[in-house]
């Protein structure tokens, strides 16, 4: 897979070309400010991004916006942002147009290189991949407390493995249950978010998260 990676810090990109090289991904482009990452984005054929959402020159959200316009030309086009803390504002606009092949990931994952590995392969393959501070931070805001007031404790904990992007197997696996039961806890919470149920994986984790996010 081609990767375009947008990171102004040296030696945390020098780490991620590593990383991601030596799994098997090409690096295409590595930049260090917005305005090179657009470019990039315009030019190279790639496969997916990893973007910081903070670049120069005005270090605020010159990631995420060139990512956005990158969506914009490519239509789902796979993206994975990278930031230092939960921006909840960053979360809604990437995931405003319904596409999916979208990740939100806090850099202190990207020292799990197994994780981090994990979450760029799902998002390039189309899937959506949530941090969990994230995702616990958007269950805990006033209007989501409402929606999930009704969910039980482990409801709530497969809501938030869904939402990173996990199978109903993969859910079993670290919630030790089985994968039938975690069907039946998903069946569960759609029911009572009035949400309509799907086998596809990636429509469900947006629908939750578009829920949570009105």
């Amino acid at each position: 897979m081609r990767v375009v990676l947008a990171e102004d810090l040296f030696l945390l990109r020098d780490g991620l070309v590593r990383t991601l090289t030596e799994h098997g991904f090409t690096v295409v482009a590595a930049v260090d400010n917005g305005p090179s990452l657009r470019k990039a984005l315009a030019e190279q054929d790639a496969d997916v991004a990893v973007v910081d959402v903070r670049l120069p020159p005005s270090f605020t959200d010159e990631g995420l916006q060139a990512a956005i316009e990158a969506r914009k030309r490519r239509p789902g086009f796979p993206i994975l942002v990278l930031s230092q803390y939960v921006e909840q504002l960053y979360a809604r606009e990437l995931l405003a147009d319904g596409t999916g092949a979208i990740g939100y990931l806090l850099k202190d994952r990207v020292s799990n290189t197994a994780q981090f590995v994990e979450a760029v392969t799902t998002v390039a393959e189309g899937g959506t991949v949530m941090d969990p501070q994230v995702v616990a931070k958007l269950l805990t805001r006033g209007e989501a407390r409402g929606r999930t007031s009704t969910l039980t404790a482990r409801e709530i904990e497969v809501l938030e493995h869904m939402a990173q992007g996990r199978s109903n197997n993969a859910i079993g696996e670290k919630l030790s249950i089985s994968a039938s039961a975690v069907t039946k806890h998903i069946a569960s919470i759609f029911g009572k978010l009035d949400l309509p149920a799907s086998d596809d994986d990636n429509r469900r984790v947006l629908a939750v998260l578009a829920y949570l996010n009105k």
